[in-house]
């Protein structure tokens, strides 16, 4: 592929551009993900909040709602698009459990709370909803435009099978949450099925929720690197928080 056609599949597939922002480490569904680290684990137990109102699903919720006030506007509509990605694609419900699993150490099941993993994105987006239209009451999302270049689907899944091992053993064997078992096959079908950004963004969300390692002195980390500046990420969506080792 010459470089002139590397810059028109990023202009035809990378549909938000991201002011560039040292602060920002996510964007969208994955942002939601990552606060799984500020969630208390134990807001899992049944008995922590005797009212739904206050239990772990509306922190969650919660989190949906401060998207728009985290983000300038672009990046706050991204949630809707991953979420719509995910809604209108083939990729099976448990497969986007395994993947949302994945994404937040099993903190929150949705099967624990009687939802099948699309409800519970259903869920997500009306939060996101809420709030966008408490300043805007006409706001309509946009379609979604999942990235479905072939190429780029391809460049996905190689890098995802450059940590393949460790982190299906990462995983399946977590030291607290939910396994997240088939992880790997089911982010695959994300960037098949559904979209390669996104399916993406979710691989580096586990990669990160695992600590799985990714060497800095070999070509590993250099492919992280460039497959991230591919999508035209902000500058620290890839490299916060991966575990780049040089030993």
């Amino acid at each position: 592929m010459t470089h002139e056609h590397e810059c028109d599949v990023e202009d035809d597939f990378v549909e938000v551009e991201f002011i560039e922002d040292i602060y920002v480490t996510d964007i969208g569904l994955t942002w939601i993900a990552s606060r799984w680290r500020v969630v208390d684990m134990f807001d899992r137990e049944p008995d922590r909040h005797p009212r739904p109102e206050e239990g772990p699903l509306a922190e969650w919720l919660g989190f949906a709602a401060l998207a728009l006030d985290q983000f300038d506007r672009s990046k706050a509509v991204q949630l809707g698009q991953d979420v719509q990605r995910l809604l209108r694609s083939s990729v099976p419900d448990e497969t986007i459990r395994t993947v949302w699993l994945g994404a937040t150490h099993g903190i929150l099941d949705p099967d624990e709370h009687g939802m099948t993993a699309r409800t519970w994105l259903r869920r997500i987006e009306g939060a996101w909803l809420a709030r966008v239209r408490q300043d805007d009451p006409a706001f309509v999302a946009p379609p979604p435009q999942p990235v479905v270049d072939e190429e780029l689907r391809r460049a996905v899944i190689q890098v995802i099978h450059s940590v393949e091992e460790p982190l299906r053993l990462a995983s399946e064997q977590p030291p607290y949450g939910v396994p997240a078992t088939g992880l790997v096959p089911a982010l695959e079908r994300v960037v098949t099925e559904a979209c390669a950004d996104l399916g993406y963004r979710l691989f580096l969300r586990a990669v990160k929720t695992y600590f799985v390692p990714v060497p800095a002195d070999g070509v590993t980390y250099d492919r992280f690197v460039a497959l991230g500046e591919r999508f035209g990420y902000p500058y620290w969506l890839v490299r916060e928080g991966l575990n780049d080792r040089t030993d």
